[in-house]
């Protein structure tokens, strides 16, 4: 069952685009200190080393879910 999956339905591409927009190239590379993202990254260059790199988009998908979880508690306070 995928539905408690946060990742569900989510393309490596658009959770990288995500991370970027929200954290920037050079602090995402500060959470995260692998080459692509700290050496002139882009998107190719990332998503390459991501796709065959399992332990760097492990924790480039845990980052994305604690930023889906920081937006929830953030959409929560609003709300109340």
């Amino acid at each position: 069952m995928q539905a408690n999956n946060p990742l569900h339905g989510i393309t490596l591409e658009k959770l990288l685009h995500e991370l970027v927009d929200y954290y920037g190239w050079h602090q995402l590379g500060r959470r995260i200190a692998i080459r692509c993202f700290t050496h002139e990254p882009s998107m190719a260059s990332s998503l390459k080393f991501l796709r065959r790199t399992p332990w760097a988009r492990s924790q480039v998908e845990a980052l994305y879910v604690d930023l889906l979880g920081q937006a929830r508690k953030t959409a929560m306070k609003n709300d109340g």
